[in-house]
């Protein structure tokens, strides 16, 4: 079943979960206006799923029974479908500014990996098919999903088992014939109050001693102990915030007091060795999302600063400065998307449950060009914009009679664009900028999917260094073997740039088809449609039509 924006928000009084937001308590989360921007924000991602334009982007098919569900809650079997994904995620939020749900797809590829590679290890077949239970509900229900994985952690220098509040990591209290009791704190869990239900997941590598901290399970929100301590979403009721008044995302609390857990949900409990793949597996299908997600935030910024340049009366293709400005706004937004289309392209099937993984070294590369670039991004929108974007008198402004004529005589710059739809723009950019919500952009960007130095680790882990040096000693005859003694040639892999190593699994990947109406231009709101509903398969890309003669790609 494919829910639409209000059958979700209706789904959610079937809820009742212990929610705190400023103070006090949320009787019914689906009316309160702390969290409206959120549920409408997610909601969203039901309703692209209904648009027949959209849906080979938006829907997939479910494995088994042939039939659509929505593409935030499948599991990704070929660089076609990574590449949708990727796609769908620009497509949401450069509407929502962050439409959150992409987390379920994110989790629900990470835990189905881990559960094939622990059977595996145990030379048994118990936790996969309990997992593929699970996702099915979820796709058959077309719930949204909460990540609970970030602890609250306690003191950073020491491990789980170390720490004086055993309840700064969630962990196993007891368990039993009929399940598992886990108590402790999530710190950081993006949409908690109008999610269905929460995945909770390990947010480091563990060891023997941390066993009882590795544990994986999906909770209902109104589960008998839990409790969720939130903040609103975005800048609900405030008049200025003309975008996150509309849209926003909230952030919970999560703390765990004794909350039992039936078996047919727990993923895994104690498992400790299997906790870092988990960790690194989730994190690379996340910041792959997230390069999507902040492409779509990109989007906003670029028509909104040439929008400003055209209220304030300048033509950017006409004034150099402003030109090199917006160039380099497309350029970073399309640089770090460029790596997540490239991290689909070379992803590669998990050999034991055929997950398709985006490549790692991309993946982190793209997330960490936008973590480190979105402060450019913002400074950008300021060069173009002008100072009024803060400076601006309040919106109550507008309509006081003593002073709404004068002002719309005097900041009027541009004699072809109305003094209200100047400031309209303006205000429109100090939301996503220069605000509240535009430090939360910001930081978001920096620190959500991990920080820079974990990007960093990653990327140095995976790339491959090995084959770089092997290059140059063959280039010095030195005829120098691998030595595994030299931690700089471990890393190495098939040649990106050859035959074989573009012949990775699930591949072929894009095929060119011709559009419904040769010539024209992709549907309103996406940058590229797929045409065909296959998309789980092989999902082949209509190239984008900008101003060049459609051509037929090769297969990689």
């Amino acid at each position: 079943m494919l829910m639409n924006a209000q059958d979700y928000r209706e789904s959610l009084r079937a809820y009742r979960p212990t929610v705190f937001v400023d103070g006090r308590r949320v009787e019914a989360v689906a009316d309160e206006p702390a969290f409206a921007p959120g549920v409408r924000a997610v909601g969203l991602t039901y309703d692209v799923a209904h648009r027949t334009d959209l849906a080979p982007l938006t829907t997939a098919t479910q494995a088994g029974t042939g039939r659509t569900i929505n593409r935030f809650t499948h599991v990704g079997t070929s660089a076609g479908d990574l590449l949708n994904k990727l796609e769908a995620t620009r497509l949401v939020c450069q509407e929502t500014g962050c439409a959150q749900r992409y987390l379920t797809y994110d989790a629900l590829n990470a835990i189905g990996q881990v559960c094939a590679r622990i059977d595996d290890a145990n030379g048994k077949r118990e936790l996969r098919p309990r997992f593929d239970a699970y996702l099915r509900r979820v796709q058959d229900e077309d719930l949204t999903l909460g990540v609970a994985m970030t602890d609250a952690k306690g003191d950073r220098s020491k491990r789980p088992h170390q720490q004086a509040n055993p309840d700064s990591y969630v962990h196993v209290v007891s368990r039993n014939a009929k399940g598992i009791v886990i108590s402790g704190t999530k710190a950081i869990v993006t949409g908690a109050p109008y999610m269905h239900e929460l995945l909770v997941m390990p947010c480091r590598n563990m060891t023997g001693e941390d066993a009882d901290f590795a544990v994986c399970c999906a909770v209902p929100v109104d589960a008998k102990g839990l409790t969720i301590v939130a903040r609103p979403a975005g800048r609900p009721g405030e008049k200025a915030a003309l975008f996150s008044n509309k849209y926003g995302q909230s952030t919970g609390v999560c703390v765990f007091d004794k909350v039992f857990v039936p078996w047919e949900r727990v993923f895994y409990a104690g498992e400790w060795e299997h906790s870092g793949f988990l960790t690194y597996q989730y994190a690379t299908h996340h910041r792959h999302t997230c390069i999507g997600a902040r492409a779509g935030f990109g989007d906003l910024l670029i028509g909104a600063g040439a929008l400003m340049c055209e209220a304030n009366g300048f033509d950017p293709g006409k004034e150099t400065h402003l030109r090199e400005q917006m160039v380099e706004l497309i350029k970073i937004t399309e640089g770090f998307y460029a790596c997540g289309v490239a991290a689909s392209v070379y992803g590669a099937a998990d050999p034991l449950d055929g997950t398709f993984v985006p490549d790692p070294v991309f993946a982190n590369i793209g997330k960490l060009l936008l973590a480190t670039q979105i402060y450019d991004m913002q400074r950008i929108a300021h060069y173009v914009s002008g100072g009024l974007i803060v400076t601006l008198p309040g919106p109550d402004e507008d309509h006081n009679p003593a002073t709404a004529g004068t002002l719309a005589e005097v900041l009027r710059a541009n004699p072809d664009v109305p003094y209200e739809r100047r400031i309209q723009t303006a205000r429109f950019i100090e939301d996503l900028t220069a605000s509240y919500q535009g430090g939360w952009y910001s930081v978001i960007s920096l620190h959500g999917g991990g920080s820079p130095a974990a990007m960093k680790q990653e990327i140095y882990r995976h790339y491959p260094v090995g084959d770089k040096v092997a290059l140059v000693e063959r280039l010095l005859d030195r005829g120098v073997l691998a030595d595994a003694s030299r931690s700089i040639t471990r890393n190495r892999q098939p040649g990106k740039c050859c035959a074989k190593g573009c012949a990775a699994p699930g591949m072929p990947i894009m095929e060119a088809l011709p559009a419904p109406n040769e010539g024209a231009a992709p549907p309103a709101g996406t940058r590229s449609a797929t045409a065909s509903r296959r998309s789980d398969k092989v999902s082949p890309l209509r190239p984008s039509t900008r101003g060049r003669r459609k051509t037929k790609r090769p297969r990689s």
